[in-house]
């Protein structure tokens, strides 16, 4: 451990006792460990478990397409993961070797491709289905969705390609809290040395107008447009198209520790747009309109993403690629990760011109394997759609509610 990490550590710590949390109450406990022992409140009252009269209509827009590869996804991280890991669904508590059990269940069944009613009987007869909480004000859940997007850059620092894609600096302090007792459980703190200062780290705006990470962080790759470079980080990864040839594919590392901002609420609070007119592309067209307020607009969410490059992709929260339509972005406090999971709300028609036409109903089967900055409490989920023209539209018009269930093997 370097001295400066050293440093850093003495005055977290300090900073902790001080506070009077901590004291020597309880021994270093790993973080997964204080999930299997005590789930928290908003975990166990997220799910709640019906009747089989209750279950939703199972009926598949995709006809179970990509299905096997989301699966197959999932059964790699629960096959990693210790058996006994307990995953807590609303009251009741499953082991990981039950959810494995759940998913190879349910693949063998869809491999044969079955019918809608023969689909309901089977998930009637074998499994036990929870449904979201939602948000407490509606009982839905909203949502939302994410892409890959594509980006132009260089290796080099050109005229032309001048906006830094970030490696994760050398000087970012990440404290797991959590380590030093229960009452810190999901705790992180993300934090910087001023001298014998610990202060938190730079925002966007420290980062992109004062320069603060030139000589404390490589760049990967530089790209033509700090717009997309900023939705770049909204989505958290991506394809960049490189002037010389080939491409690199980048994803999230890490952020900051600041709180993300929807820049959507600027232009509500601005007066700017309704908020049933903004979109993703309705920002980019007004901020390509007015050049002398993109600083100010993307400066309102301090929160900053470090990127590394990876051989594939895109990767979720699991450490496995997630599929197009198939994976979900979940809170990870109030939902279990890796779970077989049905959702039921509207996708949009798109047109040729690339504008949204119409919405209409959809429901599918999916699996949760990623999570997001924006994705918090138990009333909002992201809906990953892939990469290219549909996917990008979807992604920046979806704001929809709608329900979601969670399905386990009987016991």
């Amino acid at each position: 451990m370097t001295d400066y990490y050293k440093k850093a550590l003495i005055l977290i710590l300090a900073a902790i006792f001080l506070s009077g949390c901590a004291g020597m109450k309880h021994k270093p406990i790993e973080s997964d460990q204080i999930q299997d022992k005590q789930p928290g409140k908003t975990m166990t009252e997220s799910l709640s478990r019906l009747s089989p009269g209750d279950y939703p209509d199972f009926r598949d827009d995709m006809n179970f397409a990509q299905i096997a590869e989301s699966t197959t996804k999932t059964l790699d991280y629960l096959n990693k993961i210790p058996a006994s890991r307990i995953f807590q669904y609303g009251p009741d508590s499953y082991t990981a070797l039950q959810l494995r059990s759940s998913v190879k269940k349910f693949r063998d069944f869809v491999s044969s491709k079955p019918n809608h009613s023969a689909m309901n009987e089977f998930i009637k007869k074998n499994f036990i289905v929870y449904k979201a909480a939602g948000a407490p004000e509606t009982g839905k859940v909203l949502f939302t969705g994410y892409y890959e997007p594509f980006l132009k850059g260089s290796l080099k620092k050109t005229a032309r390609y001048k906006y830094p894609v970030y490696t994760k600096p050398s000087d970012l302090l990440i404290i797991d809290l959590s380590r030093f007792g229960y009452e810190f459980k999901g705790k992180k703190i993300k934090a910087r040395l001023n001298g014998d200062t610990l202060e938190p780290y730079y925002d966007r705006y420290a980062i992109e107008e004062k320069k603060a990470l030139e000589d404390k962080a490589e760049v990967l790759v530089w790209v033509d447009d700090r717009i997309d470079l900023f939705f770049l980080q909204v989505q958290g990864s991506g394809v960049i198209f490189l002037e010389s040839g080939g491409n690199m594919k980048v994803h999230y590392h890490e952020s900051n520790g600041h709180p993300y901002s929807s820049i959507g609420k600027y232009f509500m609070e601005k007066g700017i747009f309704k908020k049933e007119e903004i979109s993703m592309q309705k920002m980019r067209e007004w901020m390509l309109s007015h050049p002398d307020k993109i600083s100010e607009v993307l400066g309102y969410n301090k929160s900053y993403v470090f990127f590394k490059e990876e051989p594939d992709g895109p990767i979720g929260c699991l450490n496995v690629k997630i599929t197009p339509g198939r994976s979900l972005a979940l809170d990870r406090s109030v939902y279990p990760d890796a779970g077989l999971a049905f959702v039921s709300t509207e996708k949009p028609v798109v047109e040729g011109d690339g504008k949204v036409k119409k919405w209409e109903p959809f429901s599918r089967f999916i699996y949760n394997q990623d999570t997001g900055g924006a994705i918090k409490g138990p009333g909002r989920a992201d809906f990953f759609w892939g990469s290219g023209e549909y996917a990008r539209t979807a992604a920046g018009h979806m704001k929809n509610n709608g329900d979601l269930y969670f399905l386990v093997l009987k016991p």
